[in-house]
């Protein structure tokens, strides 16, 4: 049985059936993909039946979110999330509804997010726990710290300048970033009838850590932080001057590694990261938005400061690997999901959460004054969190207050309800790939975002999980 710490409320049952109403795509040629839909179970033909009426649905839904959202806004506290921002790549993202018409529109997901305590969770698929990404990968993942710092330590002779850049290059990190970059681009290796990860795929996942690992030196300079992963922020042992340069010179370096690639579309695709990162941070800092906005600048920011760093390398590692508009997109789409449900489930942890567990101070977030998922939804119950968000949580008392009405509500199921939502569409993605290890290397991942942990090291340095959630009887325990 699930239950979120103390609320004790969330119960979890796995589907024991495997979703199989995902077709897959099907090598004909180099260029050309035929689709092949698999045997099916009888339980499985109902559940394709539901998804395929699911779909129609979320079709006409979409065509009518202008007019919808009208009378969201005017009516709920909780509202519609605007679509996430799209690469602006040749490969353009704004084609997304047309290849992969299944993803669930905006005003849907509002809908079904706000009327949650009647209805059932969305189906999961059977997890595969054999498959464990980080063993899968050890020999791909054993060295990206020692390959980052060299790259680093390389382009400067400042020996200050070294130690601050390289600080959070420790192994430390739960690299899940790098880590899902080089199992799509395996992944879809495999489905092109490729044995061996391509060097410029590595590159692309050392470039993904050394992106994340700048914007939460930027992030500890912005937000004055004091701890993280466990100990002393870089910000607090070093001058934040010199802490915020360094940050700097990781994206500079990183930069530097994927123009070495020399493939136009793969740059113009990360260097859409950037952009995205310094936007979200921009809305993030400035944003006083009124009710009807709060949620769809939620998820908007959301999508921009971490789940399109996830889309957009996954997206440039399978170009690498040479798929074609189709499958980088599904590549991009996969990201995007798994990318929003971590964060939603990360917002979730902060109230549920030690410090020793997170390596960060539990209700964090509440006291930087960020309003995170949980909270607006809480709102719906307790419209007396509104003015609190409005104040960024400053008074004698906010913190602890929207902390209590959080968990009164149902603000952690519907965020659960959310990232699983994300989580089940990720799988889906992922099995329009081939089978293979690193395939069910994906969809096992969405199992370990959903269900987070805490990381130690293995022997030969590598992360590996440790499993302090337990399958039995089919049930998922958080």
């Amino acid at each position: 049985m699930a239950c979120f710490g103390s609320v004790g409320r969330l119960c979890v049952v796995r589907s024991v059936e495997k979703l199989s109403c995902n077709t897959q795509l099907k090598r004909k040629s180099s260029s050309t993909f035929v689709r092949i839909k698999p045997n099916l179970t009888q339980q499985n033909q109902r559940t394709l039946s539901s998804l395929v009426q699911n779909n129609c649905q979320n079709q006409q839904t979409h065509q009518q979110d202008q007019h919808h959202e009208q009378q969201l806004h005017t009516s709920s506290h909780v509202h519609s999330p605007a679509p996430c921002p799209s690469s602006s790549t040749s490969t353009s993202h704004t084609s997304s509804s047309s290849i992969l018409s299944s993803i669930t529109s905006p005003v849907s997901v509002a809908l079904t997010c706000r009327s949650y305590s009647s209805q059932q969770q969305p189906p999961v698929p059977e997890i595969n726990q054999t498959v464990d990404p980080y063993q899968l990968l050890e020999e791909e993942m054993k060295d990206l710290y020692t390959a980052i710092r060299k790259e680093l330590i390389s382009n400067t002779n400042q020996e200050e300048l070294r130690t601050i850049a390289t600080y959070y290059f420790d192994g430390q990190g739960k690299a899940v970033r790098p880590m899902v970059t080089v199992l799509m681009g395996k992944a879809i290796n495999y489905h092109l009838n490729r044995n061996e990860l391509i060097d410029a795929q590595r590159q692309v996942a050392m470039f993904a850590e050394m992106i994340h690992s700048a914007s939460l030196i930027h992030d500890d300079v912005i937000d004055q932080s004091d701890f993280r992963r466990g100990k002393p922020s870089v910000n607090v042992v070093y001058n934040h001057k010199k802490v915020a340069m360094a940050g700097d010179f990781i994206l500079a370096v990183a930069c530097q590694m994927i123009s070495r690639l020399r493939d136009n579309d793969v740059t113009l695709t990360l260097s859409q990261i950037m952009t995205d990162l310094v936007q979200g941070e921009f809305m993030q800092l400035g944003s006083k938005e009124t009710e009807n906005e709060r949620f769809a600048h939620y998820l908007t920011k959301t999508y921009r400061k971490t789940a399109s760093l996830i889309a957009n390398c996954v997206k440039a590692s399978a170009m690498l690997g040479g798929a074609d508009e189709q499958l980088s997109e599904v590549a991009f789409e996969y990201g995007r999901n798994l990318g929003i449900a971590f964060q939603l489930v990360d917002d979730l942890l902060d109230f549920i959460s030690s410090s020793d567990a997170m390596g960060k101070p539990a209700a964090a977030d509440l006291k930087l004054g960020l309003a995170t998922a949980p909270v607006l939804f809480a709102c719906e119950k307790y419209p007396e969190l509104n003015p609190m968000i409005m104040r960024r949580f400053q008074e004698p008392g906010d913190v602890e207050k929207a902390f209590e009405f959080v968990h009164k509500s149902q603000g952690l199921e519907q965020t659960k309800f959310l990232a699983r939502k994300h989580c089940v569409e990720a799988v889906r993605l992922a099995n329009i790939l081939a089978e293979s290890p690193y395939q069910k290397g994906l969809i096992v991942l969405t199992d370990l975002v959903l269900n987070r942990m805490k990381y130690q090291h293995g022997d030969s340095g590598c992360l590996y999980p440790v499993y302090v959630y337990v399958l039995k009887q089919a049930r998922i325990m958080i």
